[in-house]
């Protein structure tokens, strides 16, 4: 049946303003059945052996490597990113990700023995299991449309859930994308899903449904309100709210390494990475230096709208942040702020997407472009005096999800780095860890809450389960069971003085009333 163009979303690419393709949208009315059978797929495929759910997934990763070229032009096309941009952090680091995740999945799921806490209770054997959620809900963001939902799906099936994905209404055509690619997989029927609802209902439409847990990746305000409606239904939730991520440059910093991170992790996927650098502060005795091989740095990164190697830097992919992006700059402008280093303009620039890589000095933290996020291909630099200065003004936002520090001194380097309020903290590189899918991926303060990626993200998308069995089973009754009596009351006294008594003789006393009292623990209630 021919869908008609009314009851899709338009795929449009940002960079040339041609439409690239449609997406059906999903109904709000289904949305219960497809949560219900998710559900009844999830039940066996949660009984599957983690093995197995791991062989299914590592289908994908070969579908990614052998499609990589096509699925990186798509990703070019859709969100207006340099081909490399979407090669390199979006199918390479997605690659990367599933063949660690189904590699380390059965280590991170199997139950895990639990030493007794003390010698009293020594009887008992404890094993804790993670066991999944049930049905996960995931929404996922448009500046990294493939990787971001693509670590939180395949951690959520390997835990054994089923997943509805929702991503961007910017980028459907990346979510189509996905939706194939789990195509290699074989899935039971119904166990995951993509959906393509409106951003503005989607939240609550999947939390009315029931679904068991929600992963959300977007702004504060959005996430704070579905964290409300979540709170109605108790479902818990996971957010990776944004940041305004710092760089600090220390004196004795190799500068050419750290021009070349900033230029990378300042306006690769043109500054559109929540774990970008937004601001640079630079020690006062390297900051002409560090300045000046920033501008030639800058000034070489030259645009293009084609799927090629040799373009640096793409266009913004949505009208809206551009005007944000635009919106800060200006304000900064206003405010006395100059800038330094521009990169050149493409020779056409149409629909007004396109953002020069831009340096702006003479800033400070009354600025927005200091303050809010602000996602574009834009870094304010600072020089600071001594380190603390440094510390105070990396820390002074109420956003925390990554930062970096710039020394030759890792030692150093490091304890500067603890003292930062974020979430990953990076020496001598920035943005990096989102890479990397060993280490857990979140922020402090109003970042988000929860951790993903890595055993961390596991952890999210599954529940812990403590299984406590008794060795003396065949006992009638533990010492501190009915019916009350001073026997009783004697042998917890014992034990705590057996256990805590601070002189020998006190603990000596105390391993006797228990001792006396074990014979208790094999009598009936009448022989008591």
């Amino acid at each position: 049946m021919e869908i008609a163009e009314t009851e899709t979303t338009p795929c449009i690419n940002p960079a040339t303003g041609e439409v690239i393709g449609y997406s059906p949208i999903t109904p709000r009315e289904e949305l219960p059945d497809i949560v219900q059978a998710a559900r009844d797929a999830q039940k066996n495929w949660a009984a599957l052996p983690v093995k197995d759910r791991s062989r299914r997934l590592l289908a994908v990763r070969d579908f990614i490597v052998e499609h990589a070229d096509h699925i990186a032009t798509v990703i070019h096309q859709d969100t207006g990113k340099a081909f490399l941009d979407a090669y390199s952090t979006e199918v390479v680091a997605t690659a990367n990700a599933l063949h660690y995740y189904a590699r380390r999945a059965p280590g991170f799921l199997r139950p895990k023995k639990l030493r007794p806490g003390n010698i009293v209770l020594i009887q008992k054997s404890s094993r804790v299991y993670r066991v999944p959620y049930g049905v996960i809900g995931i929404i996922s963001p448009w500046n990294y449309p493939f990787t971001i939902p693509f670590h939180e799906v395949a951690i959520g099936l390997l835990s054994g859930n089923a997943v509805i994905l929702k991503t961007a209404t910017a980028t459907q055509m990346v979510g189509r994308l996905i939706e194939q690619c789990l195509q290699a997989a074989d899935l039971p029927e119904g166990l995951f899903s993509f959906i393509n609802m409106p951003g503005r209902i989607v939240g609550d439409a999947l939390l009315d449904s029931g679904i068991d847990k929600l992963f959300f990746t977007g702004s504060v305000s959005v996430g704070q309100q579905l964290m409300e409606k979540a709170s109605r239904y108790l479902t818990p939730v996971s957010l990776e709210l944004g940041g305004k991520d710092a760089m600090i440059v220390c004196e004795d910093a190799d500068l050419e390494r750290a021009t070349n991170g900033a230029v990378w992790a300042g306006f690769q996927n043109s500054g559109q990475s929540c774990g970008g650098i937004e601001r640079i502060y630079v020690h006062h005795a390297v900051y002409d230096e560090f300045l000046g091989l920033l501008k030639q740095k800058v000034e070489r990164l030259y645009p293009g709208v084609n799927s090629t190697p040799d373009s640096n830097l793409g266009v913004m992919t949505t009208s809206g942040q551009a005007n944000i992006v635009r919106s800060h700059v200006q304000h900064a402008l206003e405010a006395g702020a100059a800038v330094f280093a521009q990169s050149p303009m493409p020779a056409t620039s149409r629909n007004g997407n396109f953002i020069p890589a831009m340096v702006l000095t003479d800033v400070d933290h009354t600025m927005q472009v200091m303050r809010d996020e602000t996602f574009g291909p834009v870094l304010g630099v600072m020089k600071f005096k001594t380190i603390e200065e440094a510390i105070r003004l990396a820390n002074d936002s109420d956003l925390g999800l990554t930062g970096s520090v710039w020394s030759r001194n890792q030692k150093t380097a490091e304890r500067i780095g603890r003292q930062l309020q974020a979430g990953a903290i990076m020496i001598n590189d920035h943005l990096m860890s989102h890479g990397m899918p060993e280490t857990p991926w979140g922020g402090f303060k109003k970042s988000g809450l929860g951790r993903t990626h890595g055993k961390f993200g596991f952890d999210e998308m599954t529940q812990p389960q403590v299984i406590v069995r008794d060795r003396l089973s065949f006992a009638k009754r533990n010492l501190w069971w009915h019916p009350y009596s001073e026997k009783v009351h004697s042998a917890l006294q014992g034990m705590l003085q057996m256990l805590y008594g601070k002189t020998m003789r006190t603990r000596i006393r105390g391993f006797m009333a228990v001792l006396r009292s074990l014979p208790r623990m094999f009598k009936s209630w009448k022989e008591d």
